[in-house]
């Protein structure tokens, strides 16, 4: 094989160490982790009657999984779980890491 020619594993090995490179730089960007239990929609005159003690029906179960979104984007379900004094949140379904990524 002359020098300069390269096989299709080398190729291969070269796109695999670029896209670690990648990924590399995108590791340290911070993005804002979400957790919606549930929306709803309602027209302006009934958002105004809103006060202390209001309550507005959301379109999700009670015990049903939240979703978990990154800069907005779905990426995951969960359910809520204590951590000492705080919320958490256990992620129960992830979805697929190309996708999440495109979307991102």
């Amino acid at each position: 094989m002359a020098e300069n020619e390269t096989t299709t594993a080398d190729t291969q090995k070269m796109s695999d160490s670029t896209g670690i490179e990648n990924l590399k730089v995108l590791e340290n960007i911070e993005v804002k982790l979400t957790v919606e239990v549930g929306s709803t929609e309602m027209k302006i005159k009934d958002l105004l009657k809103l006060n202390e003690g209001s309550v507005v029906e959301l379109d999700r179960l009670a015990g049903d999984p939240l979703d978990i979104l990154a800069n907005g984007v779905k990426i995951a379900r969960g359910e809520v779980v204590m951590v000492g004094e705080r919320f958490g949140i256990r992620f129960t379904e992830v979805t697929n890491p190309e996708n999440r990524v495109q979307k991102l």
